[in-house]
């Protein structure tokens, strides 16, 4: 927060909203990553065991991941429904009429 005067000697605060932001879109990103995982849109098919390497001179060994996802598939099938038909017809009725004459009297 940065505290300062403007020229009517008023004193204003200033606060940054940037952490803030990206703290809201990593915890956004985490809950759309898990929500992938727990729908079973994302699946993990792992081999050895998720454990940490053995400190020695050639280090440890990371078990191997794999990550499923599933395909999406948009298309088209015919398919028959009911559809509501709408006709018209042409018929001769008398509608009310509003015009303007010159105002002469006949």
């Amino acid at each position: 927060m940065t505290e300062y005067r403007n020229g009517e000697g008023a004193r204003v605060d200033r606060r940054g909203g940037a952490g803030k932001t990206i703290a809201i879109i990593v915890v956004i990103a985490l809950l759309i990553v898990a929500a992938l995982f727990f729908t079973g849109f994302w699946r993990l098919n792992t081999s050895g065991e998720f454990k940490a390497p053995q400190v020695s001179v050639k280090g440890g060994e990371l078990p191997n991941v794999d990550v499923d996802s599933k395909k999406v598939v948009v298309g088209t099938k015919e398919t028959t429904v009911d559809v509501p038909k709408v006709e018209t017809e042409k018929k001769t009725i008398d509608v009310p009429v509003v015009g303007t004459t010159e105002g002469k009297k006949d």
